[in-house]
């Protein structure tokens, strides 16, 4: 599933606003899916991902531009969740990408590799050559799921 409208630079607002309208969406809609997944939710894992980052600080209109890092979400019942899997970097200006974006702390393929094998049964042998090709180095995220 895909839902746009992600892509604001002005006017995002904090409670109210189009980015909040847009969580608020996210949030409304993700609701309705556990609800309705619900006889199988033991066996779900949704993925939420950020198509991009955005920048740490505001700009002048009230909003914030692409920036690099991003976010992924992983919930459902399959999940074994209540954890952030990565390192915090900060906030501070020397602790930014390039100054001004939050810095990139993880390969987000790493993530993919561990819904592939350990939650849906696929060898990591055929995401490593088939799926994503020339990418060891993302090694795979461990205790992500529920056995």
């Amino acid at each position: 599933l895909e839902v746009g409208g992600w892509d604001t630079h002005a006017q995002q607002g904090l409670e109210q606003g189009k980015l909040a309208n847009q969580f608020k969406q996210l949030a409304d809609g993700i609701s309705l899916l556990a609800q309705e997944l619900s006889p199988i939710w033991q066996d779900c894992c949704i993925q939420i991902v950020s198509e991009f980052g955005r920048t740490v600080s505001g700009n002048g209109t009230g909003g914030t531009d692409h920036g690099t890092a991003g976010i992924m979400f992983l919930i459902g019942g399959a999940v074994k969740g209540g954890k952030i899997i990565t390192q915090w970097p900060g906030l501070a200006k020397e602790q930014l990408y390039e100054g001004r974006d939050l810095m990139p702390t993880m390969d987000i393929r790493s993530v993919f590799k561990a819904s592939l094998t350990d939650h849906m049964g696929l060898p990591l042998s055929s995401v490593n050559h088939s799926i994503f090709p020339q990418s060891t180095a993302a090694k795979k995220v461990t205790s992500l799921f529920k056995s």
